[in-house]
């Protein structure tokens, strides 16, 4: 039986940044920006250390709508604004609504804020195909 959505319908997701994970990431995407893996680079950038990559951070918010609708291979359009950088350490919370649905087409915004409250992406917006 195929999933029903609302508009209205809410999601949350969780990712932590381990220490390793700028490192796993800059494999995966060939992102060796040294802010993302030499901490002495990050604290004389003013970034106070190592910083996440931002794309590493928005495919979780895509992975969380990927898990919600059922399929990553549904999304097809991602809008994002970063808003401040994921830190070593931090646990990233996803919270995501559906505000349109059309057709076979779904959207949703998605938030993301750290452990402390402070949001690290705004102005998200994640469009999926469903049915």
């Amino acid at each position: 039986m195929a999933r029903t959505f609302q508009v209205g319908d809410t999601f949350t997701h969780v990712r932590e940044c381990d220490r390793y994970r700028p490192i796993y990431y800059a494999g995966a995407s060939g992102d060796f920006n040294p802010i993302h893996i030499d901490p002495e680079v990050g604290q004389a950038a003013g970034l106070g250390g190592v910083i996440l990559q931002g794309l590493c951070t928005l495919g979780w918010a895509v992975e969380a709508v990927g898990i919600f609708v059922g399929d990553p291979g549904r999304i097809r359009r991602v809008k994002v604004r970063f808003s401040r950088p994921v830190r070593l350490e931090d646990t990233v919370t996803f919270q995501g609504r559906v505000t349109v649905l059309e057709g076979h087409r779904l959207v949703t915004e998605v938030t993301a804020t750290n452990q402390r409250g402070e949001a690290v992406l705004k102005g998200a917006v994640v469009e999926a195909s469903i049915g």
